[in-house]
């Protein structure tokens, strides 16, 4: 346990971070699990929208420094490789 007042001021910022960087991971999560579910039953207009829901927070949770930009670029480019490969089929 922290002796400093400011180390025990972190610790409960931390926290705080934690729980959203948490909040936003685990949604972020749903959103890519409901286009693959879209894309499985195979529901073409669905997933495009999922898609870009998908895009949309996963680009949001970059610029807000939850997940990397590189990874977020290399997520948005495997979905959008599975919908195309699923709209072709």
């Amino acid at each position: 346990m922290a002796n400093i007042k400011s180390a025990k001021k972190r610790i409960g910022v931390i926290e705080k971070k934690t729980a959203i960087n948490r909040r936003v991971k685990n949604s972020l999560k749903g959103t890519i699990k409901g286009f693959e579910r879209a894309v499985a039953a195979g529901d073409i207009d669905t997933a495009k929208e999922k898609l870009a829901l998908a895009e949309k927070k996963l680009m949001k949770a970059a610029a807000k420094g939850t997940i990397h930009k590189n990874a977020a670029s290399r997520k948005v480019s495997r979905l959008t490789k599975a919908f195309n490969k699923a709209k072709a089929e």
